[in-house]
């Protein structure tokens, strides 16, 4: 079972591709709104593309080519086209606007715009420069030493992407690691780099080179699939070459702990990213305590970590998780929600999921809030139910795995992956 390119990894396949000093061809992108949103915004700023049947060429030009685009850059529900495309802007000479949904426009900028202020950037924003519609007038950048006040690969990514065009090294320390794709990537397309313990240091650079990309198949995607095999009985799957950074694994760390079955066997290395595939064969789970250290390594897999540990053997607490409040939505409270519409018995604190794991629940009528990823736990959520789950508002699952419902269809043996959704 293939599922789609790293939604992460092809953000930044795009955006760098298109500073490099020649053409960059980029494999098994993902196929999602989120991602078709940066690729839009590099075209908008003069970068040409072909579109490929297993992907993309991007005709870079060089670290200066970019243009001013002629109209407003709408990034629909893409957090990461936002921040990492401040960045990227902070370091060009003209004036550029950027947009999205209602969604985008309430989730929190000034973790971003503020260092970037700091480093010669010129941001107007909303809400004293802390949310979209946002104007950015780029230009002369200096470096900063900078300390993340907490870990966020976006935030990294940004300053990132700025010092490239900074007169002066950039310096970021993490007080706990985060996704370094960015890193990995910059490395790949010989930027002067370095990374000692937790800080990383980029140099001033003149240029990036790199004329290929294959995008290994997303975790985080893949998790879904990962959860439901772990938990429905007789269930035996084999995941195709997904992704196995270790900033990315921390949920097969957790599920692994809990008991899963899942046996990695380690693909061929391509010099920047693991991969390899994944075989996930059923068996009881137990609860387990999830730190706030090993938050940052599965971020983006709570709602299907609270999924798995619904039907877990005792107590499952997530402690420091209080940045899925600044999500697609407020996805603590979401997942609190909406699992407890099924029955579960689960509490959120300010940062912290409680949740008692028993054996059955009852299907129910739920609703994603508008966010792909807990469209996609309730899936799993219902299908391991008795009885009809009917899911509102799955549309947005398609901004990170178009035809979720249907590899569900393939996955399973029997019937419909879910009998109704709207």
């Amino acid at each position: 079972m293939l599922v789609p390119g790293d939604k992460s990894i092809t953000h930044r396949a795009i955006l760098l591709g298109s500073l490099a000093s020649d053409d960059v061809k980029i494999i098994h992108p993902a196929p999602g709104d989120d991602c078709a949103r940066s690729l839009a915004a590099v075209r908008a700023m003069g970068i040409a593309v072909e579109i490929l049947d297993d992907g993309w060429i991007l005709r870079g030009q060089g670290l200066r080519s970019l243009h001013e685009p002629d109209d407003v850059l709408d990034l629909g529900n893409s957090g990461t086209s936002a921040r990492l495309l401040m960045g990227l802007l902070a370091g060009q000479p003209f004036l550029t606007m950027l947009t999205g949904d209602c969604s985008l426009r309430s989730r929190p900028m000034s973790r971003v715009t503020v260092p970037l202020l700091s480093m010669g950037a010129r941001i107007w924003a909303r809400n004293d420069g802390s949310h979209l519609p946002a104007a950015i007038m780029g230009g002369d950048i200096s470096g900063i030493k900078y300390r993340l006040p907490v870990p966020s690969a976006q935030v990294k990514s940004a300053l990132l992407l700025a010092g490239l065009y900074a007169d002066s090294p950039v310096e970021i320390t993490e007080p706990l690691p985060s996704r370094d794709h960015t890193e990995k990537m910059l490395v790949a397309m010989g930027a002067p780099l370095t990374k000692e313990k937790n800080v990383i240091r980029l140099e001033p650079c003149e240029e990036l080179e790199h004329g290929r990309f294959t995008i290994p198949g997303d975790f985080s995607s893949a998790a879904f699939l990962m959860v439901l095999a772990a938990l429905l009985d007789g269930s035996r799957l084999i995941l195709k070459d997904i992704g196995l950074n270790p900033t990315r694994t921390g949920l097969l760390s957790v599920l692994q702990r809990m008991g899963a079955r899942i046996t990695v066997t380690p693909g061929k290395s391509d010099g920047w990213e693991e991969r390899g595939d994944l075989e996930v064969t059923a068996g009881p789970l137990k609860g387990t305590i999830v730190e706030s250290g090993e938050v940052p390594l599965l971020i983006d897999e709570v709602p299907i970590l609270a999924v798995a540990a619904a039907f877990a053997e005792g107590e499952t607490v997530i402690r420091g998780a209080g940045e899925l409040r600044v999500k697609e939505t407020d996805r603590l409270a979401a997942v609190t929600t909406e699992l407890a519409r099924f029955g579960v018995e689960i509490k959120s604190f300010e940062d912290e999921l409680l949740i008692m794991g028993r054996g059955s629940y009852s299907g129910c009528r739920c609703q994603t809030h508008g966010d792909h990823r807990m469209g996609m736990s309730l899936a799993v959520m219902g299908l391991l139910s008795e009885g009809e789950t009917v899911i509102e508002g799955v549309s947005c699952i398609d901004t990170s795995f178009p035809g979720f419902a249907r590899t569900l269809d393939t996955v399973l043996t029997g019937g419909s992956a879910v009998k109704e959704v709207s």
